[in-house]
């Protein structure tokens, strides 16, 4: 028997993952119908946003994780407007029904896009920034590169402080090609079994975990993970940390008790690079804390701000 046969059946099998990328829906109009919220057509790309709450008052923008879209914010946001704030969501690019922008996604990527959003909507002034998983990091970021523009930095579960323990992330992250190929082909199975696990957990966003698994079905999602994982997930933010403290800017960290993805050591750290932020542990929360713990947030956030934002 010649070999030919399972040479093809080894190319089919290495290929697999890439045609299957290749076969998911792409990010356009059609795909875009009947989404909630509304599109900026801005320099890199077009943005998904919504606006929640008063159609005054003082703005609150909420930067979502790794891969789970603005969606993510509903339940929140509803609670930040009952306090005053007039709440801005949106997705990042690659995520939701943002575009597929190409580019590393390093922090300066996605300074640039809230930078060309908070432009396109006329947001000047003092800002409330809130961050969340990835969030956080790309809040920090921003911050550090803004500080005149941020009244106050909330952090939820935020990257960038402590080291995630997931050594498959850390291994795709820093094998090129391999690490490509390895994403394409295993992670779209990760990515269903962590939103499954959360099937029981109560949420403050409907049908949460449909959504989270729907974003497999669209074509760039899988690569715009893997591009924050070598940008701007790439390390910690020590000196972003460290200049927010110097330019006096409020800082609240609030963490899940039970996360598994970002240690609870994470207060020890951030504490060191930032003696003032006033830090919260959540009993019982995960990593989901914003959409499962949503009341307990609130309340944490309306204690830090008392009764009405400033």
């Amino acid at each position: 028997m010649t070999p030919w046969p399972w040479l093809a059946l080894i190319a089919a099998a290495l290929l697999w993952p890439v045609i299957r990328e290749a076969r998911r829906r792409p990010m356009n109009a059609e795909t875009r119908r009947g989404a909630e919220g509304r599109f900026a057509e801005l320099p890199m790309g077009t943005t998904h946003y919504d606006w929640i709450g008063p159609l005054r008052g003082p703005v609150a923008v909420c930067v979502h994780g790794l891969t789970t879209p603005s969606f993510v914010w509903r339940g929140l946001a509803r609670g930040l407007s009952a306090l005053g704030y007039r709440v801005l969501i949106y997705d990042l690019y690659g995520r939701g029904y943002s575009d597929r922008v190409r580019g590393a996604q390093t922090a300066a990527f996605f300074n640039r896009q809230l930078e060309e959003l908070l432009a396109d909507q006329g947001v000047e002034g003092e800002i409330t920034l809130v961050g969340y998983s990835m969030g956080g990091a790309i809040a920090t970021c921003f911050t550090a590169a803004h500080p005149g523009r941020i009244r106050r930095l909330i952090l939820l579960a935020s990257a960038g402080i402590a080291a995630p323990r997931s050594t498959k992330m850390r291994f795709v992250a820093r094998t090129p090609v391999l690490g490509d190929w390895t994403m394409l082909a295993f992670y779209p199975a990760m990515h269903r079994r962590g939103a499954e696990a959360e099937r029981n957990l109560p949420s403050s966003v409907e049908n949460i975990v449909d959504r989270q698994r729907n974003e497999l079905r669209h074509r760039g999602f899988v690569p715009a993970v893997l591009s924050s994982l070598r940008g701007v997930l790439a390390g910690t933010l020590e000196p972003e940390h460290r200049a927010i403290h110097a330019a006096g800017i409020p800082v609240l960290a609030i963490w899940g008790r039970d996360d598994a993805l970002i240690p609870v050591s994470a207060v020890g750290r951030l504490a060191d690079w930032n003696r003032t932020a006033h830090q919260e542990v959540i009993d019982g929360a995960g990593h989901g804390l914003t959409y499962t713990h949503t009341d307990d947030i609130l309340a944490v956030i309306r204690a830090d701000i008392g009764e009405r934002p400033n």
